[in-house]
């Protein structure tokens, strides 16, 4: 995912990631939450009108979240419309030349079992600077071979650029994390031959570090070895007009739902209710526009809030009146 935003006093659109999830236990966790000031902001806000609302579901390859963040930012192709699934180029869009192909290598922890192979990224098999950049170190010359810029980003994100990424289809690595490979190797019949490429890259990084000491020092401590990486975030941004001011997007209802942490998932968002929706609330009850964005794996939903007149006060008020969804319900939806 693209890096998070700045706070809240900058902006006046809230986006939030994993608001709801699809995994069982956190269907089951939605009706536990108690959260006063997002029911009450909802109920002075309203649908926005303009809001598209797309029929996906949680195989999508690039999620809610990412989709909208684009749109808020203007992130578009060349013809303004948005870039197709799995097609977004967060690489190039966060660098000093978008117009060329560029993409992000994720190192990861490749889990096997009996009839499946699942992913975990580096933040959670714990990967340290040092031993990312020796991985690195070791890995860029195989790249360099296939035509691959590699340059050394963070310990859980590599940066590189090559014509092999125009136009390349590739998984969230918010999609991918701790769920079973296959379903997210999606092709790219823009361009095959740089999944081939990637491909055969990728068997050769899995050989490499297998061997590497590296390996031999995160078992000898009881950690999972990095074997192999994850390609995301590819492509070339073709659109020429600058980028939008970016929304706040908070990242502790993520993290906790990547990692499957229900618990820190609901703390997570008792905490975003009492200290990043206040703010917003009260920019809407000072009559100032605001707009909220709630994400879920399968859909978002957007609301937003303009200085009304009388007339439409009146309408609003009556709407409260008459009663809203509760807000697991709404969350249930997305």
């Amino acid at each position: 995912m693209p890096t998070p935003h700045p706070a809240l006093e900058s902006s006046a659109h809230l986006l939030v990631p994993f608001a709801s999830a699809s995994a069982p236990e956190c269907q089951s966790a939605l009706p536990g939450l108690v959260l006063p000031n997002l029911d009450k902001l909802l109920r002075e806000m309203r649908p926005d009108p303009a809001f598209e609302r797309v029929a996906g579901d949680e195989h999508s390859l690039s999620p809610p979240h990412e989709r909208e963040l684009a749109l808020a930012l203007g992130l578009c192709g060349g013809d303004g419309a948005p870039y197709g699934d799995g097609l977004i180029p967060w690489a190039a869009a966060q660098s000093d030349a978008p117009g060329t192909p560029q993409a992000w290598f994720s190192p990861c922890h490749f889990q096997v079992g009996m009839e499946q192979v699942s992913l975990l990224p580096g933040e959670q098999i714990a990967l340290d600077a040092a031993q990312s950049r020796t991985l690195f170190d070791a890995l860029a010359p195989y790249c360099a071979e296939d035509g691959i810029q590699l340059r050394f980003e963070s310990p859980t994100r590599w940066h590189a650029t090559s014509e092999l990424f125009r136009q390349l289809t590739s998984a969230s690595l918010d999609r991918v994390s701790g769920r079973q490979v296959d379903a997210w190797l999606a092709p790219s019949p823009a361009h095959p031959t740089g999944q081939l490429t990637l491909t055969r890259l990728q068997s050769e990084a899995q050989m490499l570090f297998y061997n590497h000491p590296v390996t031999d020092e995160r078992m000898a401590h009881g950690l999972l070895p990095v074997n192999g990486f994850w390609v995301h975030g590819a492509g070339a941004h073709t659109g020429a007009q600058a980028l939008h001011a970016p929304p706040h997007m908070p990242d502790a209802l993520r993290q906790a739902a990547l990692r499957t942490d229900w618990s820190a998932w609901s703390q997570a968002w008792a905490a975003l209710d009492a200290t990043l929706i206040p703010p917003l609330l009260q920019r809407v009850l000072a009559g100032e526009a605001a707009t909220l964005t709630l994400c879920g794996e399968r859909r978002a939903q957007r609301w937003i809030h303009a200085p009304r007149s009388a007339t439409a006060r009146l309408g609003r008020r009556l709407q409260q009146w008459m009663g809203t969804k509760p807000v697991w319900k709404i969350l249930e939806d997305l």
